[in-house]
């Protein structure tokens, strides 16, 4: 009998831990659930709120802003009508190193404002090509490698190549190849 009460006290205290032991669990499930709607909540509303500009505070931002996208739609416009390529011949150039001898082997082309511009460029090729090795040949690995650095280099050789036309424009470079060894 005394046996019986032991067994009936062990289960009956098996069953309150069990009970408990999954209420802690429901209990925490949902404060992790409401930690995680609050937390969205949060970064929803502190994310939204920088991105819409007060326009109570300043009305011409407004006038500012229509232009912007009248820019920005004219801009991408342009971006979409490339006009006519000029293909030059692959360089091949050592760069600047200060140990060992390294070269970048590129192929570019130049993208000009008009077809008239094309005779001018083919009377004054050798004249491009030693602006643009001059150009190439006076970098080092590391000004060269990075997007940022191409983009500069890109400017740089659009810079120059007009200064020599005397008249057309180069719109835009681009590199076609571009090998550094």
């Amino acid at each position: 009998m005394a046996e019986e009460k032991k067994e009936e006290e062990k289960e009956e205290k098996e069953e309150k831990s069990e009970g408990g032991n999954k209420l802690i669990l429901i209990i925490i499930v949902i404060l992790l659930l409401l930690l995680l709607v609050i937390g969205g909540l949060v970064a929803y509303f502190l994310l939204s709120s920088n991105d819409k500009p007060d326009d109570t505070q300043n009305p011409d931002k407004k006038v500012e802003q229509k232009t912007d996208t009248k820019q920005e739609v004219k801009k991408d416009s342009e971006a979409l009508e490339i006009g006519p390529i000029y293909p030059l011949d692959p360089f091949t150039v050592n760069l600047k190193s200060t140990g060992g001898s390294r070269y970048l082997k590129c192929t570019i082309n130049l993208e000009i404002d008009s077809p008239d511009t094309q005779p001018e460029l083919d009377k004054i090729k050798p004249a491009i090509r030693d602006v643009i090795i001059r150009i190439l040949s006076s970098k080092t690995v590391p000004e060269i490698s990075t997007a940022k650095g191409k983009e500069k280099l890109k400017e740089e050789l659009k810079k120059n190549i007009n200064a020599i036309l005397p008249k057309g424009e180069i719109r835009h470079v681009y590199f076609t190849a571009f090998v550094i060894q």
